[in-house]
């Protein structure tokens, strides 16, 4: 038996909203809203399900699971993201292989890598 990836969940005290920004980001189209307690996110440049559940607090300390996403051209997509509203967290490596790590509107850390 294998299990396969269905989608990616983060918790969030305000669901549609986040998940508004990750579609602005990823080009998704929000497809389930669920009153506003579950919201998905699928299509655009996303190979899974992107799921938001609202819930009463965050979990605290640094997030548990984090998206590792990729762009053709870092330094374009830093500016497109800080102007989006992600706070640049760190630039990484080196000249064989760059990522920046971000954080989203809520603190969620996620990482951008060129490809």
């Amino acid at each position: 038996m294998t299990l396969t990836l269905g989608m990616v969940t983060i918790d969030t005290t305000d669901a549609e909203t986040l998940a508004r920004w990750w579609a602005g980001q990823t080009g998704a189209g929000i497809t389930q809203t669920n009153d506003g307690w579950f919201v998905v996110l699928e299509g655009g440049g996303l190979p899974v399900m992107l799921a938001f559940q609202k819930v009463d607090e965050p979990t605290p300390g640094k997030n548990k699971i984090h998206l590792d996403l990729g762009t053709a051209d870092l330094d374009a997509e830093v500016d497109r993201l800080v102007s989006a509203g992600a706070t640049l967290v760190e630039r990484r490596g080196d000249e064989s292989f760059r990522w920046v790590t971000f954080a989203d509107p809520q603190g969620n850390e996620f990482d951008v890598a060129q490809h």
